[in-house]
Parts: structure tokens; sequence; C-alpha cells
């Protein structure tokens, strides 16, 4: 029975095995491609750049006095003309009243010239009147008019100084810590006392290659200049800021060092929900810190453009798989511009209409025949939670 059971199986290995050798070698693989096609794409463009606080300003005394008190709280923000020091006023008054003094002193001086001098022109016609004593009366009067001025001007010199022993804000701001405390003497050559620095807006300022900058220029000139870009900011930590902000500014000179461009933008800062004035941290932009900056598009511009999953990269840079007339596939080195998460811009390496491989790469070698058909529809966005 076992000799039967053997002699079947061998019977069946051998009916099976012309059958088997009827398949040829498997037949090129299937890949899927689209074709390069223009695109409207947010074009973008990434520089380092510092953020600047628009007004910052050291604050000095004009004049010299001690300092009676310090009205401010180190670090708190305050309003443009909040008092931040006041100086010790008492000597400054006491001048102020000496002044006034000499101001109505050479005013009653004038007052008694002139008078000398409408007498001195009555008698004129008269044997008692002297041509002299008119033209003595009238150099006279015109040295008290002199006179008076020059006490009207030490007054408002007066009235400066002791409008100088109050120190106020210039601006609203953030204030320093403070150089000097109640009961030190200043001077207009002690230094800075504190600094402000304003909060909201700030200034983003950004080095551009001058290449680039010539690309930005060519690129908007005729969508509106600046007011066809924004600018977004990445904070220190990563994160994306909220606000948005626009150029304002180009330098107009290159830097010779480096062979670039400063431009500048103007961004809000309002304070982080929820925070207070005078808070630490309090807003997201401070003044010095580093920022990655991004230029871009109000309008989306028509860029030749293929899915970002096409795109394959060795040392030697970027690329993709082409099917030819052949229908072999070759690769293709290209220069990319500027892309988003679901296509690649190519700003040279390929031409419009190219058949591009997206699907079945994995099994793509240079030169090697390939079966394209259609690719197969992007894979849908996770969702957002």
């Amino acid at each position: 029975m076992r000799r039967v059971f053997a002699l079947a199986a061998l019977l069946a290995i051998a009916h099976v095995m012309p059958a088997a050798a009827q398949f040829g070698p498997a037949g090129p693989p299937a890949v899927g491609v689209v074709a390069a096609t223009k695109r409207p794409v947010v074009v973008t463009n990434s520089f380092v750049g510092r953020v600047q606080a628009v007004d910052k300003v050291d604050i000095i005394a004009r004049v010299t006095a001690f300092v009676a008190t310090r009205n401010f709280v180190e670090g708190a923000e305050v309003e443009k003309g909040a008092l931040l020091f006041t100086l010790e006023k008492a000597p400054f008054e006491a001048d102020l009243q000496a002044k006034q003094a000499a101001v109505q002193q050479n005013a009653a001086l004038l007052r008694n010239a002139a008078i000398t001098l409408g007498r001195s022109r009555t008698l004129l016609n008269t044997p008692a009147g002297q041509r002299s004593t008119v033209d003595d009366n009238e150099a006279a009067q015109a040295s008290q008019a002199a006179l008076l001025l020059g006490a009207q001007a030490q007054l408002r010199q007066s009235q400066i100084n002791l409008d100088y022993t109050e120190i106020k804000a210039p601006f609203a701001g953030e204030l320093s810590r403070s150089t000097v405390t109640t009961g030190n003497v200043v001077s207009p050559t002690s230094g800075a006392l504190a600094t402000i620095v304003s909060q909201d807006p700030m200034y983003v300022s950004f080095p551009v290659p001058v290449r680039d900058a010539i690309d930005l220029r060519d690129k908007y000139a005729d969508k509106g200049g600046f007011a066809a870009v924004v600018v977004r900011i990445r904070l220190p930590d990563g994160k994306t800021y909220k606000q948005t902000g626009t150029l304002d500014y180009v330098d107009p000179s290159v830097a010779t060092n480096t062979d670039t461009l400063t431009l500048r933008a103007r961004i809000p800062n309002p304070l982080r929900p929820g925070a207070k004035l005078g808070e630490p941290g309090n807003r997201e932009l401070v003044d010095g810190s580093f920022v990655t900056v991004s230029v871009e598009g109000v309008k989306p511009v028509d860029t030749l453009a293929v899915p970002r999953v096409a795109l394959l990269s060795d040392q030697q840079g970027s690329y993709v798989y082409i099917v030819d007339a052949d229908k072999k596939a070759q690769i293709r080195r290209v220069t990319l511009g500027q892309s988003t998460p679901e296509l690649a811009a190519i700003l040279s390496g390929i031409s419009e209409g190219d058949s591009v491989i997206v699907d079945g790469l994995q099994k793509v070698r240079p030169g090697s025949p390939v079966n394209p058909g259609p690719a197969g529809p992007a894979p849908a966005a996770p969702a957002k939670g």
C-alpha cells in the first residue's frame, strides 16, 4: 500500500512541473506616476533674525542734584510721561525766583526809560530840548530792552532746569534695573539712571544674501512689493508666533563682510493671554532675542511642483525618478524651491509634463524598465484631535 501512495505522489509531481515551467520571468515593476505641473504654492523664505525694540533710551539726568524719589519698580512697564525720578527742587526754585525778580526789575527800568525818552521828545521842540538828549534816551531804552530780554532768557533757563528735576518716561515701555537710589547725587555725566525699552510693536531685523534679496525683489515687484509678503517668526523654543508682521525697511548698503542686505519688519507684541503689565515674561518677544524669520507671499505663486513623496536624496543632493519615452526609470537631479508639507517646488532638473514616479520607488533602479500607471490618491491627512 505504501508503494502505491509513493508512486501516486511522483506522478502528481511530474504532472505539475511542466505547468510551472510555462511561466516566464517576471515583467517590469508597476509604478505610479504623476505629471510635473505648475501648481499654486505659497512661497516662503527663511532667515535668522533678531528682535529689536522700536525705541530704547537711556534715562540721563540733565542737571546736577540729589535724587529725592524713585517712582517706579524695576522691570515694570510704564506709560509715556510717567514720573520716574524726582530730584531735589529747592535750589532750582530759589534760582527761578531770583530770575523772576531780575525780569521784573529790568521791566521796570525799561518802562522808566520809555517815559524818559517820551519827555525828551516832547521838549525837543522847545528851547529846553536837545537832540543829543533824545539820542541818549533812545540808546538807554534800547539797552534796557536788551537787558530785559537777557533776564527773560535766564528766567526761561531756570524754568527749564526746574522742569528737569522731574524725569519722565519719553515713551511707553519697560524699565531696566536702576543704577541709583534715593540720596545719590546725579549729573549729566553720571551715566544712565535706567533704560526704558518699548514693547509693542517690535522690530525684527534679519540679514538676507544679496542674491536672495534680488530674487525677493523680482518675485514680488509686480505683486505689490512689501505689501505682497507677510513676515512670520518662530520663537527660540520652536513655537510659531501667532502674530504676523510687515516689512518696512531695507538697508541702503550691502554689508561688505557678509554680502548681505538687512531687512526689517514691524510686528505686534501684545500681552500674553492672562498676563499683566510688569510681570516677567508677559510678552512673547524680547529685545535682543534670536528668532527664525519666514518671509511668506500673501498669494500663492504658480510653481513647477511634484508631490513630496517623489523626492529622494543622497550625498549629491535631491533627485526624482522620471519615466522616459522608452518606459525606463531615469534619475533627474533637481534644485528645490520653497516647498509645502505636500508639494516640493522644483526650480530646475525636470520640465513641465515629465512623468515623475511617486509609487513603487523601492522597486525602481536607474535605467531599468518600469510599467507606469496613474498614481493612487495621496493618503488622507490624520484627523486633528
